[in-house]
């Protein structure tokens, strides 16, 4: 049973999300044909980071928790990581950007990306020879600049989606990165991290993740308006 633990983690965080999608009251289905091509696109950039840090020992598996089916040099269950996290989130953000409206952060929101930017590009560049710290800062300070100038509708409702998704990123990535296991599911080579954790997780998972939650709302947003075009 242990070496269904990774597949289990990808399947709960999918499972009420997927099966709430059909109710009246949601109805993100309708909007698959938006969602699943964002996934799909965003998945496949983060699967080739991901294979390719693999690759070169900043990251890796614990094979005791895995199926043991690989893709390339990455189990079954990580690329399964880049389809339900990804559905779970935007499927959170559509449902409670019903109740936060668009101007919430509004008159934050320039100080907010600024100094998001700055830090990020500052750690970046005192931590980079730390190669997952200086990509993933560099990628996420580079999204918000491009939100910024694109001045999209929603960003400030994301940021505060995202910092309410922080809770159950706390439980899927602590159980991942090795909280309440006797060993982690995935595992970080301390070479290429700040070192600060909350929990197990690494601080850079914070920033990794939202860039990949940051993509898939983006593009999921841009298709649906696209449509009504």
């Amino acid at each position: 049973m242990i070496k269904y633990t990774y597949l289990l983690i990808d399947l709960l965080s999918v499972l009420v999300p997927l099966l709430v999608s059909f109710h009246p009251r949601s109805g993100l289905y309708k909007y698959w044909y938006a969602l699943l091509p964002a996934i799909v696109i965003t998945s496949l950039c983060y699967v080739i980071w991901d294979s390719c840090f693999t690759h070169l020992g900043i990251w890796g598996f614990n094979k005791t928790y895995l199926t043991g089916i690989y893709i390339g040099n990455l189990p079954l269950e990580e690329i399964f990581f880049f389809i339900c996290i990804p559905y779970s989130c935007v499927f959170t953000f559509d449902c409670l950007t019903r109740v936060i409206k668009p101007t919430i952060l509004k008159g934050a929101l320039v100080f907010i990306n600024y100094g998001l930017v700055t830090g990020l590009i500052i750690l970046a560049g005192i931590f980079h020879k730390q190669y997952y710290t200086g990509s993933a800062f560099v990628l996420m300070a580079v999204l918000i600049i491009l939100v910024h100038y694109k001045k999209v509708s929603w960003l400030g409702q994301f940021y505060v989606v995202y910092a309410i998704l922080l809770i159950p990123f706390l439980i899927v990535n602590g159980l991942l990165t090795g909280t309440g296991l006797s060993a982690p599911v995935v595992w970080y080579n301390p070479e290429h991290i700040m070192g600060p954790r909350i929990l197990t997780i690494p601080v850079e998972d914070v920033f990794y993740g939202m860039g990949l939650v940051l993509i898939n709302t983006w593009l999921y947003q841009w298709l649906r308006n696209l449509s009504k075009a």
